[in-house]
Parts: structure tokens; sequence; C-alpha cells
């Protein structure tokens, strides 16, 4: 592209030396840097990209975006600007030519239910035979193949790159994870968004936000930016039963889909059964009642295909066909996921991490325990992280008959004061705080007997524990299943 057309979108800037004709890239990574390129500097949470300008120069950029003029050597010209992050936005939409207005872009936000909604989505479309990508905590997959990322929302660089592949993949809709942080932080810079999605909102993130309506307002922001161009085919899918939706609601002038269990909604589940491995309810629609019956467990997956329901009926998809993908999806990976073996107890996975998500997880076991079993569960926290919310993970916790404390992430957190924390709001005594989460697992599994149910929350699909700032292998299932099989298996 030409550099002086890139640079346009940029309506304040100081430009230090000669611009060369032509930018063939842009990068944000000193070490992925192309001939001819430009380099961005992005101040992160650890390292600021002003001090890889030089590095970036002599990989071959031509021109530095920088917050203020560097001493950098070779043929480079700086253009200095106030503020990166907003820039990156901007010139990564201008680059790759604004692919999110070729496709459907859906996006999801709320505290829980983001994977699992938009894995819905994603998997209904490719049920009818439509070319879908889908980015967000389990990476980017792209027609079937998976690339990893590293955080729920990309940054805007990323963001872009990935809807311009599945652009160019021939994909119809691309669904996206928005985490409040990646709204925060304008990540999301760029992206016309024809569908907005919310589940819910909980205590979460408050490291970061500060206050639950610091949270709650931007999470309102992918509404809020949706615009006001009513020529635009847009609208807003909103859980019912959630308070903040009134406030969303208000955000928008795009039609709102109402969706929930409690409240009046154009979308809606009665009559809820969760039996062994299916769950039933009838559906309420603008269209009638049709009944539902479906792989996923739990009360928060009704929600969930709810919310999927609304999405598809919004763009124009007819109810009868809608209601055969619900009852195609097979479960989220990690998300509410039975683990099937020939062991004589049942083991669960889930990703719940907040108290509101640890509830609706207990909840969503219950109905598959037997009167005289125990429900075991299994619950860590990230340290280094929001701390104001582990003693009500623990009070939720305290559902179930046993629980087990532990970590999910320690980084460089001492186990005991994680589970410690947790312990604060324990409501009985039947628990144990075990630091090592492998060590942890292990107790879960020798403590119970036949018929009990085992439900791991808090890693969910994740394969890995990050101790310190690395990454370490790690799976509940495996490490579960070996023990069992130990224990019951002679």
């Amino acid at each position: 592209m030409y550099t002086e057309e890139l640079l346009s979108v940029i309506p304040i800037k100081e430009v230090i030396g000669q611009l060369p004709n032509v930018i063939k890239d842009i990068s944000v990574d000193s070490r992925s840097v192309q001939p001819k390129s430009l380099f961005i500097c992005i101040k992160g949470y650890t390292v600021d990209g002003h001090d890889f300008a030089q590095q970036a120069v002599d990989a071959g950029a031509t021109v530095v975006v920088t917050e203020k003029p560097l001493a950098l050597e070779g043929q480079v010209a700086q253009v200095v600007v106030q503020n990166t992050d907003k820039v990156l936005g901007l010139l990564a939409a201008k680059f790759f030519d604004y692919p999110s207005q070729d496709i459907t872009m859906i996006g999801v936000t709320g505290t829980n239910g983001k994977t699992s909604v938009a894995g819905i989505i994603h998997h209904m479309l490719v049920g009818m035979g439509e070319k879908s990508a889908i980015s967000g905590t389990i990476g980017f997959n792209l027609n079937g193949v998976l690339y990893e990322t590293s955080n729920t929302t990309s940054d805007a660089l990323n963001t872009q790159q990935m809807i311009l592949r599945a652009k160019m993949e021939g994909c119809r809709a691309m669904v996206m994870e928005v985490s409040s942080h990646g709204l925060s932080l304008g990540r999301l810079a760029g992206v016309d968004f024809d569908v907005a999605v919310f589940t819910n909102l909980t205590h979460d993130h408050l490291d970061f936000h500060g206050t639950i309506e610091e949270y709650g307002h931007a999470k309102g922001l992918l509404f809020s930016q949706l615009g006001q161009d009513l020529t635009k085919n847009k609208n807003v899918v909103l859980n019912a039963d959630d308070p903040w939706s009134e406030k969303y609601a208000m955000m928008t002038p795009y039609p709102v889909w109402t969706y929930g269990l409690k409240n009046d909604a154009l979308f809606r589940a009665e009559n809820c059964q969760y039996q062994d491995g299916v769950t039933t309810f009838d559906m309420i629609t603008p269209e009638g009642k049709f009944p539902i019956m479906m792989k996923l467990l739990g009360e928060f997956n009704v929600y969930n295909v709810l919310a999927a329901t609304a999405v598809f009926y919004s763009q124009g998809f007819p109810m009868e066909v809608i209601v055969e993908q619900i009852e195609d999806l097979e479960p989220i990976r990690g998300r509410m996921q039975r683990v099937h073996t020939d062991l004589p107890i049942q083991i669960f996975i889930d990703y719940a991490h907040t108290p509101d998500a640890i509830e609706k997880a207990i909840d969503a076991a219950l109905p598959y325990k037997g009167p005289d079993n125990k429900l075991i569960f299994l619950i860590g926290t990230g340290g280094n992280r929001d701390k104001s919310k582990r003693p009500s993970m623990g009070e939720k916790a305290s559902k179930a008959d046993y629980v087990v404390l532990t970590t999910d992430d320690p980084r460089f957190e001492d186990y005991d004061s994680i589970t410690g924390d947790m312990a604060k709001g324990m409501l009985h005594e039947n628990y144990a705080c075990i630091g090592d989460r492998a060590e942890a697992v292990r107790h879960a599994v020798s403590i119970a007997e036949p018929g009990d149910i085992i439900l791991f929350a808090g890693k969910g699909h994740e394969d890995f524990q990050i101790i310190g700032d690395k990454k370490y292998p790690h799976s509940d299932a495996e490490i579960a299943i070996e023990a069992a099989k130990l224990k019951f298996v002679k």
C-alpha cells in the first residue's frame, strides 16, 4: 500500500525523516518484521515496543510509529502520534481494507458463556453447510483448522488479519468472543459487527476495571459502537434475565432480540428437564412452541442455545432449521463436558472460574447425582489476578458435598494465598486446600466412591498451567482418569 494513503487515516502526526513510497506489511512484534514494513510501538503490560524499535529497523522496517522521537540508526522514518494503541486500530483496518464489511460479523460478550455461545453459533453454521470462522478463548478456528491465539480478544492487528483470512477462505460469517479487556483497550477497532450478543454480567476482572459498574460499561461498548447507520441491517441479542440488558438496549438504535427463562422474552424456555446426558425443554418463539431435546447439559446451556437461536432468527433462518441444528449439537469442549469412561464414577470438566459460573456448574451436575452419592467439586483461580471474587467462589462451591480448593494458573502467587482466600467463603468444613493442581485432582479422585460425581472446574479445555511466567502441560481429565484407574480397576 502507498505509505501516504495508509498514513492518511492518522489526522494528527509528526513525520521525522523521509517516508518510503510503499508499505508491504504492518507489525507490532520486532521479531516478525519483514522488509519495507511499518512497525508500531505498543506499550504492553510487561514490555514496551519502543524499546524494540531499533531491532525492527534492523529487520527491515522503514517506518516506525511511536509516541516519542527515538534515536534510531538506519534508513527509517518516524511517525510520532499521541496514542499508538488507537493508531494501531486505524492503520490495521486501513491496511487490510476493512475486511469485516464483507462478511457477517457476530460478537459475543458477557462474563460467562462467551465461548459456549460463540461455539454453538459456529457449529450450527457449519451444520447448515456454511463456511465459518471463530476466534476466542480456544484460539482461531478457520474452516476446521485451529490456530493458537494469546488472548480471548486479539490485538487490533491480529484481529484484522484473522478477519481477512476468513474472508479470503470464503467464510460467510465470523464469530468472535469479545472480552471487556479487548473493548477497553481498543482491540476491536475497525471491526464492523452485524450482530452483538450479551450473555450475562457477574463478578470478574475487577482487578482491571475497578468496579462492577466500570466492568459493565466496558461490555456496553460492543453495543454502543455498532453505530447509528440505520441503512445497515444490524441486530442486538440480549439476556432478558440480566438487568444490564436494559442498559445495553438503550445504547443502540438497532432491533433488540431478547431471550431468557424467567422474564418475558421473545425466545423463552419452559418445562426444562435435565436427564442423564440429555436436556429437554419447550422453546417459546415468535413462531410458536418447539420441543427441544439436546445433548448440552444444564440450565446455562439452555440460555446459550436460546441466545444462538435469537442470532439465527435475526438473520432470517427458519425455526425448523435452527431446531434441527440445536438437536445435533455436541457438547462444547471443556464446557460442562462429560468425560466418558468405563469407571464407576462420573467425571465432568468445566471452565467455571467466577462465582456465578461455579453456582451454575454445580446446579448442572446435581441432577445426575444419586441420593446416596457425593458431588465432589474442584475449583481453582488464577494467581496475581482479581482477589476480591475468591471468598464468593468458595461460598458458591459450598453447595457441593466436598470441595477441593486449588489453583488454576498460580503465576507468581503462593498457593496458600490463593486457596486461603477462597477458603474464607466456605460454608462447611468438608473441603481441602491443595495448591498443586495435579495433586488436588488426585485427592478428589481418592475420596470418590462408586456412583460419585467429580466436577473439575476452572481449566476447561486448557491443557496447561501457568506457573511463574512459563506454561507447563496439565490435563485435569488425564490425571483424573489415571488416578481413577489405579483406584477402581483391579
